[in-house]
């Protein structure tokens, strides 16, 4: 069976000179694109999606290797803060009652410390697993950094006394205990 160019020829749709022009095209075509070139640019696609997601998963892992050095910074700055404020409590015979992880916890202060620790002067933070005493000002900056580190800080705000109270003229001592 002849090719198509040859039975146009020979139905004279075509002459030889245009047959010719054309078949030349095609080689010049043909030895501008190899054989293997589609292969290759697919390849080369394939290649380059996966260096791009390369780079995007370790972008992700050294933007949580970031996350991490951050926490421990952090971490390191609540430690050096409570180590370098905290308030020496000499075992007092006063116990201060306070709740961590909806537990009832309760450290022994002196009296002086536990009027300060209800004026608000005072906090108790967490420093691994003991309960430290620092300055309000230094548990403000600790809460700052991470909130769950401070177990209690009192705001010491008055109370405003309603005027029909009929007890307003009786004030409750400071040291009075329940």
């Amino acid at each position: 069976m002849a090719s198509l160019q040859e039975q146009l020829l020979q139905a004279g749709m075509v002459d030889a000179k245009k047959a010719k022009q054309i078949q030349k095209d095609k080689r010049k075509q043909a030895k501008q694109v190899p054989k293997g070139h589609a292969v290759e640019n697919a390849a080369r696609e394939q290649a380059k999606k996966v260096q791009a997601e390369k780079v995007e998963r370790d972008r992700e892992i050294n933007r949580q290797q970031h996350e991490v050095a951050e926490q421990k910074a952090i971490a390191a700055q609540i430690k050096q803060l409570i180590e370098m404020n905290r308030i020496n409590r000499d075992k007092g015979d006063a116990t201060y009652q306070f709740v961590d992880a909806a537990k009832i916890k309760k450290i022994n202060v002196t009296p002086q410390l536990l009027d300060q620790l209800s004026r608000g002067r005072i906090a108790i933070v967490k420093l691994q697993d003991r309960y430290e005493l620092v300055p309000a000002v230094v548990a403000q900056k600790i809460e700052q950094r991470d909130p769950a580190v401070v177990l209690v800080r009192n705001d010491g705000v008055q109370e405003e006394v309603d005027e029909d109270d009929p007890y307003a003229d009786y004030k409750i001592p400071d040291d009075l205990m329940w």
